[in-house]
């Protein structure tokens, strides 16, 4: 299975409103159909009073397998709905690699 399926599947358990993995992979010095980069923006009423902290705390447990093997970096755009919202819908932009050029 894909990691980036079983990224999904396992973020899945947040029941989100809104859920986006990006494998952002090829924008770095990686070799080709790496799934090592990847930026998830997830909204869900399960952040409700939790701090941006521990709603980091929650993914990185979900997905601690991934972290502690194929995935390199994660990116995380963490929001409840009436906070996606006040954005507008938006999510910031990564940046570009910084680790050197292909």
């Amino acid at each position: 299975m894909a990691i980036q399926t079983q990224i999904e599947q396992k973020l899945a358990a947040l029941t989100p409103e809104l859920l986006q993995v990006e494998n952002e992979s090829h924008m770095h010095n990686v070799p080709a159909n790496s799934e090592t980069h990847f930026k998830v923006t997830l909204v869900s009423d399960s952040f409700e009073a939790m701090m941006p902290v521990k709603r980091h705390q929650q993914i990185y447990a979900l997905l601690a397998d991934e972290l502690s093997g194929p995935v390199h970096a994660l990116a995380l755009h963490l929001y409840t709905p009436t906070e996606w919202q006040a954005r507008g819908g938006a999510r910031p932009d990564s940046p570009n690699c910084r680790g050197g050029e292909k």
